[in-house]
């Protein structure tokens, strides 16, 4: 059996900081079948800074018992058609941010979404996964360190 020593171990569950977000933690759901990222978001609203297209929105941190909501902006990158998990395409808003997952940080693409119905306000997808070079256990949930932001709110 081959083993690839560059790639970095996580688990289906990660606890990740989103800090050009002032998102210091918060849980991800790996998922390697899904291309792209989502945060879940709401009062989603774009903007004009400086000639450039900004999204303003809540970002959903906490769980669905004990929710946290922080207002967040961000350049706007992109519109992308996604395929939802339930099968229809929607069109979503994506930003650029950059994402802390134990000692790494790397900037990834998330399509704003709303995740409500869902246990986990973030998904991690395999984009993400191989700009980082990174593997699943999936017999295995929060391999790497919390993120050390904490001056982060």
């Amino acid at each position: 059996m081959k083993t690839f020593d560059h790639l970095s171990v996580i688990g289906l569950r990660e606890w990740v900081a989103l800090p050009g977000l002032g998102i210091s933690q918060m849980i991800a759901k790996i998922d390697s079948g899904a291309k792209t990222s989502a945060l879940h978001a709401s009062n989603i609203c774009t903007f004009e800074r400086d000639g450039q297209d900004w999204v303003r929105f809540d970002a959903h941190v906490g769980s669905r018992s004990k929710q946290t909501t922080r207002t967040c902006e961000a350049q706007l990158i992109d519109l992308k058609r996604i395929k939802s998990s339930n099968g229809q395409l929607q069109e979503r808003l994506v930003i650029r941010t950059p994402l802390v997952l134990g000692d790494r940080s790397w900037l990834v693409d998330f399509t704003l979404t709303c995740r409500k119905a869902m246990r986990y306000r973030m998904l991690l997808g395999c984009t993400a996964m191989q700009d980082a070079q990174l593997v699943i256990n999936p017999g295995l949930r929060f391999v790497q360190d919390k993120p050390q932001t904490d001056s982060l709110g």
